[in-house]
């Protein structure tokens, strides 16, 4: 598994986690229309109904949540195990990197020449 296989992978379970947030927010629009059909059948009072339509719908978009932090930390250990860098790993060497040039650059510049001072006799 190459870096853009996994790269690739990532992204196909973000999608599918969005995904999931967007189907529960969808609901979320058409939860009064459901409180309201609810009410009318006399099944729940209308604030009731939508009380309990706001809690699922929560509990959906917290098991949404988790699932993509599940997945992405899943991912991760495979990516170590693989001996694949993550792009954390890359923005640290980049880091490092640019430290070590700037240091080199300081290194390679000329130095003023120290001004010789003669001492009285």
């Amino acid at each position: 598994m190459d870096e853009r296989d996994s790269a690739g992978l990532r992204e196909l379970v973000e999608r599918i986690a969005l995904t999931a947030v967007g189907a529960v927010a969808l609901t979320a629009e058409r939860a009064d229309a459901l409180a309201d059909e609810l009410a009318e059948r006399g099944i729940a009072r209308r604030d009731e109904a939508r009380a309990l339509i706001d809690d699922v719908s929560s509990r959906w978009r917290g098991d949404a949540t988790r699932l993509v932090e599940k997945a992405g930390s899943t991912l991760d250990v495979l990516f170590r195990e693989f001996g694949l860098a993550t792009k954390d790993d890359l923005e640290d060497l980049e880091l490092r990197l640019a430290q070590l040039e700037l240091r080199l650059s300081l290194l390679e510049e000329p130095q003023p020449e120290a001004e010789t001072r003669v001492s009285p006799p």
